[in-house]
C-alpha cells in the first residue's frame, strides 16, 4: 500500500493493505497520510478551491472568519458562493437570496468583487502550470491537470506534486484547496467533491466500477434535473442499474447523451486535458429590485449590458456570431432566445439591435426580475464588424463606438455615455 503526508510529501509504501497506512507520517507526524494501491500511477486531477469568494473576503478581513458569509446581489439576487458556516444552514450557491437569508439570517452578505477573485484566481492558475503545461481552466476556480510525465521534473509522483501544490496555494495565498486523483476527467471530477473542505480523494481503476454503481445517475456528467427524472421514470436511479441498459438501448431512449452515459457508467472517458480551452461565450446579467413588465425598462436596462459585453469582447479579441437574451420570470423560469447575426460583431450597438428584437418578441405582459445578454459562436476579432453596404448603420456604429471607446480609455468608464443609457 502506497502512502504519501499530504503536509510534509514523504512517499513510501507500508504493506499490502490499507490497515498498513501508518496513523501518522514517519518524517513530520502529521495525521493527514493518503494511502491507495494506485497512488503512484495516476494522474489526472481536478482541483476546486474551497467556497473561493467567501474564502477571500474571509482571508482578506479576519473579523469574518467564525461568521457566515454569503457573497451575492441584493435581496433580490442569488448567492454566489457561501462560506462553509454559512452552508450548515443550509445556504447554496445559485439560491435566491431572500431564501439564504430566511435560512441564515444572521449571515454577513458581500456583494462580488468580480475583478479581485479573476486576480487571486490567476495566481492559483500559474501555480499550477509551475507543476505541468496541462492545465484545462473549468472556471476562475477549479481546473484539470494532467501529470503525466512529471516525475522527474517535479521531483516526486502527480500524488506528491499536488499534496505540496495545495500546501504552497495555502502557504502563500492562505486560501485551501481540494484535488481528486484519477485515470481520468470524469472520475477526477468526482473524486475531488467527496472530501471538501481541504480534500485529497483517488478513485482508482480496480475500485472505479463499484466506487460509481452505488452512486445516483446525476452524478454522471451532463445529467440535469430533467434528464435524472426521465432515468428516474425509466426504473434507472443509480450508476449500477444504469450499467445493465445496453448503449443501444439508451441511445435509442435518450438520444446523443445515451453513449455518454454508457461510457461514464463503466468509468471510461477518453477526453483529453486540453489547456487553453477557447471562450465558448461572453455574457452580462443584472437582476432587478422589482419585477418588471415594462419594454422601456427593460430596453434601459439591456443597453448597459450590451455595452460590457461589447468591452469584454475587445478585450478578449473576439467578436460574436450570435446573441442571446435571457430572461427570469417572477417564478425564476429561466428563458432564453437567440439569433445568428449577418456577421460578427464587437458592436455594443449591434448586439443591442439584435438582442432588443428578441426582447420585443419575447413581452407578453410577464414580469421579469432579471435580464441578460450573451455574444457567443466566438471568432477572432479581427473579423470583427466587416463593410457591408446592405446595412450602412454599422460603418456610423463603428466610428461612434470607437470614439466612445477612446475617450473613455482617456478619461474613465463614466466620462461618456449614449443617451439611451441615460434613463437607468
Amino acid at each position: 500500500m502506497s502512502f504519501l503526508c499530504r503536509d510534509c510529501g514523504r512517499e513510501g509504501v507500508e504493506g499490502p493493505d490499507a490497515a498498513a497506512k501508518p496513523a501518522r507520517c514517519p518524517q513530520c507526524a502529521s495525521p493527514r497520510v493518503l494511502a491507495h494501491p494506485e497512488l503512484g500511477s495516476l494522474t489526472v486531477a481536478h482541483i476546486d478551491c474551497d467556497a473561493f469568494y467567501a474564502s477571500i473576503e474571509k482571508r482578506d478581513d479576519p473579523s469574518l472568519a467564525d461568521r457566515p458569509v454569503i457573497v451575492g446581489g441584493g435581496h433580490r439576487g442569488v448567492v454566489s458562493a457561501a462560506c462553509y458556516v454559512a452552508r450548515m444552514y443550509g445556504v447554496r450557491s445559485a439560491m435566491p437570496m431572500f431564501k439564504a437569508l430566511e435560512a441564515c439570517p444572521g449571515a454577513v452578505v458581500i456583494p462580488p468583487r468580480m475583478a479581485k477573485y479573476a486576480a487571486v484566481g490567476e495566481e492559483v492558475r500559474e501555480m499550477m502550470l509551475g507543476v505541468t503545461p496541462l492545465v484545462e481552466p473549468l472556471s476562475i476556480d477549479e481546473a484539470f491537470l494532467d501529470l503525466s510525465g512529471t516525475e522527474a521534473v517535479n521531483a516526486g509522483s502527480p500524488a506528491r506534486t499536488l499534496a505540496l501544490l495545495a500546501r504552497r496555494i495555502e502557504r502563500e495565498l492562505r486560501l485551501t484547496v481540494s484535488i481528486g486523483l484519477s485515470y481520468n476527467k470524469f472520475l477526477a471530477k468526482i473524486a475531488s467533491d467527496l472530501d471538501k473542505p481541504r480534500g485529497f480523494a483517488v478513485v482508482g481503476r480496480a475500485e472505479a466500477l463499484e466506487f460509481l454503481g452505488r452512486r445516483p445517475v446525476g452524478t454522471i456528467w451532463g445529467v440535469g434535473k430533467v434528464t435524472e427524472a426521465a432515468l428516474n421514470a425509466d426504473g434507472i436511479s443509480t450508476i449500477a442499474e444504469l450499467r445493465e441498459r445496453s448503449e443501444r438501448d439508451l441511445v435509442a431512449r435518450y438520444g446523443a447523451i445515451g453513449k455518454r452515459l454508457y461510457r461514464f457508467s463503466r468509468g471510461e472517458d477518453d477526453r483529453r486535458v486540453e489547456p487553453n480551452q477557447p471562450t465558448k461565450s461572453i455574457s452580462a446579467e443584472n437582476t432587478f429590485d422589482s419585477d418588471h413588465a415594462d419594454a422601456a425598462f427593460l430596453k434601459a436596462e439591456l443597453w448597459p449590458l450590451c455595452e460590457t459585453v461589447a468591452r469584454r469582447l475587445k478585450d478578449s479579441r473576439l467578436a460574436a456570431r450570435t446573441v442571446t437574451l435571457k430572461l427570469k420570470t417572477a417564478k425564476f423560469k429561466l428563458l432564453t432566445r437567440q439569433r445568428r447575426l449577418s456577421a460578427p460583431t464587437q458592436l455594443a450597438a449591434v448586439l443591442y439591435r439584435d438582442a432588443a428584437g428578441l426582447l420585443d418578441a419575447a413581452l407578453d405582459g410577464t414580469r421579469y426580475r432579471l435580464i441578460g445578454v450573451g455574444g457567443g459562436d466566438l471568432v477572432d476579432g479581427a473579423e470583427a464588424d466587416p463593410p457591408d453596404l446592405l446595412d450602412p448603420t454599422r460603418g456610423k456604429d463603428l466610428k461612434v463606438e470607437r470614439a466612445i471607446d477612446a475617450v473613455r480609455a482617456k478619461l474613465g468608464a463614466k466620462a461618456i455615455a449614449k443617451g439611451r443609457g441615460m434613463g437607468r
